[in-house]
């Protein structure tokens, strides 16, 4: 006979290689147990990164004796008693393997009571039962997990430095207090603290503990709710970023998951607003039926597949895009602290339309201050700017920029007047190095980078323009002949069909050379063959032909080659021509490839440096 059953212990190691990779897991394992078990506050405790010890207390529902025995059986479980359980999930944990496999590989000692009578002491080592014994009767469950792959040497070698796999820890333990702010988590490594939240239910604060204040700072709240998903949590300025995803963190229905659509939906949001391989911060969680979501994919549970996944993706997207529309995102160097008397001046704050108590006596020193450089600007205007703007405009700008006007308003100004309101009017004073726009009003100086600007106005320009042209193909006078490698060819001859599809002719003209003689009529004028290429390159690595991408990417071609540059000097006229076309634009605080186009010295800023306010 070849085919035997393999001993429980076995079978149990086997699971632990999966289940159980590293100390992190066990970390993860025993505290989704204490939030399954309703704790409100759950304590880490670990000796070398959790190689010597880990040790985690919560004040949970706890367990009876005869639970705390069965809770080490194999596929031992309280969460699925039918096959229709799988499909409503609610709880983190559910396979009933964890604790049989952390136990197989470890010396673990369990004591739990669920605080109306003497609690249990459970000591297993390699999974088999040593000692069992009464305990205190304090409401709860505390692990104690030692010599972890003490049984398994050969799993050590896979372990990494001890910073390493500490970092495994505090990462987890930061993923799993942003997905339950209302859980007050405490940790220690070798008897020092690592990391402490309040459990006050306050997701920014939360935020705050694990990335710091001045990113909390930065943080854009998220709310969106469609029939089928609720959205909410927080989404970095774009001036915050990161070099890496690992900032993002997506929970669906209380469980920190890591989905690559999902996070690629989010970056999506941002679209140009961040620079080319940088990252933003956001902690976004996802409620849902449970139907909707499979969390049975993988060992850890870490992945997830969702049955709306467009759906969702879509309004995710499409909620961050909105919060983006609806702001100011113009960095500012320095956050005015709140005042110390009533005579210092106030910044006035774009993002809001209330008007905050604070503000209201030093709006008349505002006002002076605004009817002056009115005017001064209105008589550099004269030598310029031969068509008036109505001045019913003028006053609606105004209000806006005062923060003044109600939601009603808003909603019924012009959309030329709501596209500038995210952009305060700014009056040039003169340039530095012929890169730099200097602008001003009353809030203080503003530097515009100028080729920036320009790339922005011309990329939606030419975004626009290429977008709606149809799909109609142009012959040419002169045929444009290519020259390709042998793996361009290849793949020219196996996606032929979907190139004359979009409306692309190639015709082989010898060895590895390929003509030309009409293409798309969108194609823009003096970069057909970057087009043509970038086409062949998406082919060759993503195996199709986007035509939004390609559109996309060659509007920012354009917009970068046909802006103007650095040290390239501009008159009064130029300079306000360039700032009120920048001000009509959707997105008019980044260039297409997320660099930043203006920057802001407050008023406060300004006198401090001067130290006309300590």
């Amino acid at each position: 006979m070849k085919i035997v059953q393999m001993p429980d212990i076995l079978a149990n190691k086997i699971a632990a290689g999966e289940v159980v990779e590293r100390p992190a897991s066990v970390v993860k394992e025993l505290i989704e147990n204490s939030i399954d078990a309703n704790s409100t506050w759950i304590k880490v405790e670990v000796l070398e990164a959790g190689l010597q010890q880990i040790k985690i207390t919560d004040d949970g529902d706890g367990m009876s004796e005869e639970d705390c025995e069965r809770a080490f059986l194999r596929h031992a479980t309280s969460k699925i008693k039918h096959e229709s359980d799988l499909f409503h999930v609610k709880t983190l944990g559910f396979r009933g393997e964890a604790l049989a496999s952390i136990a197989s590989v470890s010396r673990l000692t369990i004591k739990t009571s669920q605080g109306n009578e003497a609690g249990t002491l459970l000591t297993l080592e390699g999974g088999k039962v040593t000692e069992k014994k009464k305990s205190d009767a304090r409401k709860g469950t505390e692990f104690l997990v030692e010599d972890l792959f003490f049984n398994t040497p050969a799993r050590l070698k896979y372990m990494k430095s001890l910073h390493t796999e500490l970092g495994h820890i505090t990462d987890l333990l930061n993923r799993l207090a942003l997905s339950h702010p209302e859980i007050r988590f405490e940790a220690t490594h070798n008897g020092k603290g690592l990391f402490k939240t309040s459990g006050t239910g306050d997701l920014l604060q939360v935020i705050s503990n694990v990335y710091g204040m001045g990113s909390a700072k930065k943080m854009l709240p998220i709310k969106h709710e469609t029939l089928d998903f609720s959205i909410e949590g927080y989404i970095a300025k774009p001036e915050i970023t990161r070099a890496s995803r690992n900032y993002i963190s997506t929970i669906i229905n209380g469980r920190y998951i890591r989905s690559i659509p999902l996070t690629q939906a989010i970056i999506r949001a941002y679209h140009t607003l961040l620079p080319i391989g940088r990252f933003p911060i956001a902690v976004l969680s996802i409620n849902m039926d449970p139907i909707l979501v499979d969390v049975n994919v993988h060992p850890t549970k870490l992945e997830v597949r969702f049955s709306k996944d467009k759906e969702l993706f879509s309004a995710l997207e499409e909620t961050i895009r909105k919060k983006f529309r609806e702001i100011t995102l113009i960095p500012e160097l320095q956050q005015k602290p709140l005042p110390k008397e009533k005579s210092m001046q106030h910044a006035m704050n774009f993002d809001s339309p209330v008007i905050q108590q604070d503000t209201v006596s030093n709006w008349n020193r505002d006002r002076a201050v605004h009817e002056k450089l009115s005017e001064f600007n209105n008589h550099q205007r004269q030598d310029y700017d031969p068509t008036p703007t109505v001045t019913k405009d003028n006053s609606s700008e105004e209000i806006i920029n005062k923060n003044v006007v109600s939601e009603w308003e808003k909603a019924n100004l012009p959309e030329e007047t709501i596209l500038k309101q995210r952009v305060p009017a700014m009056y040039p004073i003169g340039q530095l190095q012929g890169t730099y726009i200097l602008a001003q009003n009353e809030n203080g100086l503003y530097m515009v980078d100028q080729h920036a600007a320009q790339e922005r106005i011309k990329y939606e320009f030419f975004k626009k323009k290429l977008g709606t042209t149809m799909n109609e193909s142009q012959e040419l006078l002169l045929p444009l002949t290519f020259e390709f490698s042998k793996q361009e060819t290849i793949f020219i001859e196996q996606y032929k069909e979907k190139l004359e599809h979009v409306g692309l002719f190639f015709e082989s003209f010898g060895h590895q050379t390929y003509v030309i003689r009409s293409h798309p009529n969108w194609f823009p004028n003096g970069f057909e063959e970057e087009v043509i290429r970038e086409m062949i390159e998406q082919i060759m690595t993503e195996e199709k032909i986007n035509i939004e991408t390609i559109r996309e990417d060659a509007a920012i071609l354009m917009s970068c080659k046909r802006s103007i540059k650095a040290n390239h000097y501009l008159n009064n006229e130029e300079m306000f021509r360039l700032l009120e076309d920048l001000r009509q634009t959707t997105d008019p605080f980044t260039c297409p490839h997320g660099r930043p186009i203006i920057v802001h010295f407050s008023s406060y800023e300004l006198e401090k440096m001067f130290k006309r306010v300590m």
